[in-house]
């Protein structure tokens, strides 16, 4: 059992992912996965064509360096993407 993404990727260093990502499309785009809806119904739903539909997936499983659309998923959820994140907009 994989008990952190790092784990999964022990070559990868997450932390400069994580700081950029998620944003709120992306967390929106993988919600809208996680409901089943086919792509042409993701598209509309976020306002783009297939092919940029397709571009930005494609973009999120190279940036977690993974193959398929349910690894994608798996490592977010481990990576805790679905959730909404809380950013602290105080510098310090």
């Amino acid at each position: 059992m994989i008990n952190s993404p790092t784990e999964a990727h022990p070559n990868r260093d997450y932390s400069v992912m994580v700081a950029k990502e998620p944003t709120a499309a992306t967390q929106r785009l993988l919600r809208l996965m996680g409901t089943g809806a086919a792509d042409p119904a993701i598209a509309r739903e976020l306002g783009v064509s297939l092919r940029t539909l397709y571009r930005r997936i494609a973009r999120l499983q190279s940036l977690l360096g993974v193959q398929s659309r349910f690894q994608l998923g798996v490592l977010a959820a481990e990576l805790g993407w679905l959730h909404p994140v809380e950013r602290d907009a105080s510098p310090e």
